[in-house]
C-alpha cells in the first residue's frame, strides 16, 4: 500500500518537472517579454504581422506596419524581433 502511494507521488513529481513547471517558466518568459515592449521596438504578432511600435498603453500597442498603423492587445505579441537602440 505504502509502495503504492510513493509510486503515485513520484508519477506527479516527474509530470509537474517535467511538464508543468517548463510550461510555467516559458509563459512567465513571454509576459515579461511583452511587459518590456516600448516605443521604437519591432515586433511579431501570433499573426505573423511585423511592425514597429509607436505607442503603448497598459493592454494595447499600436504598430506601425506597411499598410498603416494597427492597434494589438499584448498578448498578440509572440516576440520583439529588433529592440530599438540607445545611442
Amino acid at each position: 500500500m505504502a509502495f503504492s502511494l510513493i509510486y503515485i507521488a513520484a508519477i506527479f513529481g516527474i509530470f509537474y518537472f517535467l511538464l508543468i513547471r517548463p510550461q510555467q517558466k516559458r509563459a512567465k518568459e513571454m509576459q515579461a517579454m511583452r511587459d518590456s515592449v516600448k516605443v521604437g521596438d519591432s515586433v511579431v504578432s501570433i499573426g505573423g504581422i511585423v511592425g514597429k511600435v509607436t505607442r503603448v498603453t497598459e493592454d494595447d500597442v499600436v504598430v506601425e506596419t506597411g499598410a498603416g498603423q494597427l492597434t494589438f492587445k499584448k498578448f498578440g505579441i509572440s516576440s520583439v524581433t529588433n529592440e530599438k537602440e540607445e545611442i
